[in-house]
């Protein structure tokens, strides 16, 4: 295995000083998958005083766990001495870390096997637990006995689902059964730490699959969902209950968090709206907003972003709106919700399109197209939809004899509305002229009218 010249450059001065020192972790994992490792960690024989002897600028990040940040070349690496741990109390943390001599205790004390690999100097891979191999098949498999990895640190349930969502691999049969009978254990975990696994786990190129086939832990963390599970539509627009649905809609989108998590939430407020005509029909009126009130908790409890937090809700509240391939349309959205959002509304619906029975697809996915390529067509020309497009500025109006205040805003929104509905050319002078023949024709000052944003 090929390590860097910084990592060997480290590896050497540690054995130099009469250490054993190793890369271990996620990034020999990382390496023999062709990835290129977001950082190195190091295992070394050396406890923390001697690595802070031997290094006399590192900083002393973990050092009742043996961890020492060493600067490197300019480059921050965390060494941290051979360990072993014993008893979690808490099912987070160990009550007792111990120092050990040797390389194997420290790598028996990991979570899976694909975690539990180290690399000498040399390139040499060293796996005593089948790791290489498992890799190879694309297992996740606990170090031991699942069980007890797990009731030693909960969080771990979630790491084995990231793992299988975002390399694509599958939970050897053992762990798998532990993963489920241990799913209560999460409680112990900080919303915080749930969130930065979860998270990473819900934009994996499995995300879907792995939602579809451990249920049960991801109801232990998001309880709001449970409903959902099982829960049949009875709508010729779905063949899917409605967690399968979600699931098919995860798996349709992006993997872009704000949208995923959109999709995951999106139709969360279902099972508590639903009702049956006299044709057997079911129908879920007013199934955003419900949906909305509960993703707004479970976005709260998770202690997600707020910026990150109100997009999604967004999202939510425009999933079920419709959309239309007209030109005066799309300028109206894309200036009211900007570029990202209107794409990312897009994204929604096509994967919400997608989800849904196949009868039904090609005319909304032709729709939806037909949007995109307007909207596209209006930012490749340079169309004016918004202030920023717009060829006056309120210095403008003010040089023109417009009073200051909330009323320079509303010209120039009533402006852009104009240009929009094509009264007006997005012309300087064209502009100016037209708020001359506002003030004459109506005699009123220019902005005092109603809201110049239309319904949509």
């Amino acid at each position: 295995m090929f390590l860097p010249v910084g990592v060997s450059g480290l590896l050497e001065a540690l054995e130099t000083a009469g250490f054993a020192a190793y890369a271990v972790g996620g990034c020999v994992r990382d390496s023999l998958l062709g990835r290129v490792p977001q950082d190195w960690d190091i295992a070394t024989s050396a406890r923390p005083e001697e690595v802070l002897a031997r290094f006399p600028h590192a900083i002393p990040t973990g050092i009742a766990h043996g961890t020492v940040t060493v600067v490197w070349e300019g480059e921050p690496f965390e060494v941290t001495t051979f360990r072993a741990e014993s008893a979690y109390t808490d099912h987070r943390h160990p009550d007792q870390v111990r120092f050990v001599p040797d390389l194997e205790a420290d790598l028996a004390r990991r979570d899976f096997t694909v975690n539990a690999m180290a690399c000498r100097r040399d390139g040499q891979v060293i796996d005593r637990f089948g790791g290489r191999e498992d890799l190879k098949n694309g297992i996740i498999r606990c170090v031991g006995d699942p069980g007890e990895r797990f009731r030693e640190d909960a969080l771990r349930i979630l790491r084995a689902l990231r793992f299988a969502a975002c390399y694509g691999f599958r939970l050897e049969e053992k762990t798998s059964a532990a993963v489920l009978e241990s799913r209560e254990l999460l409680c112990y975990v900080a919303a915080e730490r749930i969130w930065a696994e979860f998270s990473r786990l819900l934009c994996g190129i499995d995300a879907g699959r792995v939602l579809r086939e451990f249920p049960q832990v991801i109801f232990a963390i998001l309880p709001e969902l449970f409903p959902m599970e099982g829960f049949l539509q009875y709508n010729p627009h779905h063949d899917r209950d409605v967690w399968e649905h979600t699931c098919a809609a995860v798996e349709a989108s992006s993997p872009e968090l704000a949208v995923r998590l959109a999709m995951l939430l999106h139709d969360c407020g279902k099972p508590g709206c639903f009702t049956l005509d006299g044709e057997g029909t079911g129908h879920f009126y007013g199934h955003a907003q419900k949906s909305l009130e509960l993703a707004g908790t479970v976005l709260r409890r998770l202690r997600v972003p707020r910026l990150l937090g109100e997009r999604v809700l967004l999202l939510i509240h425009l999933h079920d709106r419709p959309v239309f391939p007209e030109e005066r349309w799309v300028k109206r959205q894309l200036g009211r919700w900007g570029e990202e959002v209107f794409f990312q509304w897009l994204a929604v619906k096509e994967a919400d399109t997608l989800a849904q029975a196949l009868a039904f697809q090609p005319p909304r996915l032709a729709n939806l197209r037909e949007v995109e390529a307007a909207a596209q067509a209006v930012l490749r020309e340079g169309q004016c939809f918004s202030l920023k497009q717009l060829a006056v500025t309120g210095c403008d109006l003010l040089q023109l004899g417009i009073p200051q205040g909330p009323q320079v805003g509303a010209l120039l929104e009533q402006l852009v509305q104009a240009v929009i509905d094509g009264q007006v050319e997005n012309q300087k002078e064209t502009l100016l002229a037209y708020v001359a023949f506002l003030s004459t024709s109506t005699g009123e000052e220019p902005g005092k009218g109603g809201n110049p944003w239309p319904n949509m």
